[in-house]
């Protein structure tokens, strides 16, 4: 098996990984990077990846490889804190996450991407221009979520099917959670964060939901 570990933004190595090639790349790795370790983990028929990084690093490189058709590619993850991503995915952090990305086995994960193509790790966040109330209707498949205005409007995946759920915030108190295969949104205008990395456009629709192809997910 071909292992190497994607080092983001200088996070430091925990021990279990250290033996291990690594390459070192910014916060959010570009495609580049990713591409000059495809032919390396090619040479073997089970080549894996280890993402060292927060929840938009691991998004930039599952974003890349579902759009390359590359999602064979088996991925661990390790977080240095305690992500969104990580409680999704129940990884762990640190030195428990490395030893579970290096050790674990690879499980068909749904992956949740949205309608620009961009894969979802953690948490995204809608709210109105310049973090102003929602105002709109979404479902989640053909359960009403809201209609009217909310404070904002969130989605994180699942680690099991259905693979995405969301939830509103109406003041202090979240809504419960409803799960399903798709998050949809219809709104004068809205703000998208996905991961922590806002979109400086406004939107007049959003929908997150479970791309036809699972990733493969070590833990």
């Amino acid at each position: 098996m071909s292992t190497h570990v994607l080092r983001c933004d200088g996070a430091p190595v925990p021990i279990a990984l250290a033996s291990l090639p690594n390459s070192q790349t910014s916060a959010i790795p570009d495609t580049g990077h990713i591409d000059a370790l495809l032919p390396v983990l090619a040479a073997d028929s089970l080549p894996r990846l280890i993402v060292l990084g927060a929840d938009a690093a691991l998004a930039a490189v599952l974003t890349h490889l579902m759009r390359t058709e590359r999602l064979h590619v088996e991925i661990g993850y390790v977080p240095v804190d305690k992500t969104y991503g990580s409680r999704a995915y129940q990884t762990g952090t640190g030195n428990a996450a490395a030893k579970r990305a290096l050790g674990g086995r690879a499980k068909e994960t749904p992956l949740i991407r949205d309608d620009t193509g961009t894969v979802l790790v953690g948490r995204a966040t809608i709210t109105g221009p310049g973090g102003d109330k929602l105002e709109g209707e979404a479902y989640v498949d053909d359960t009403l979520l809201f209609s009217g205005t909310v404070k904002a409007m969130h989605i994180s995946p699942t680690l099991e099917m259905p693979g995405v759920r969301a939830a509103v915030r109406k003041g202090i108190r979240k809504r419960r959670w409803v799960a399903g295969r798709a998050a949809q949104l219809g709104t004068p205008g809205a703000v998208v964060t996905r991961d922590g990395i806002a979109n400086d456009r406004v939107v007049p629709r959003s929908t997150f939901y479970r791309h036809h192809e699972p990733w493969l997910l070590v833990r």
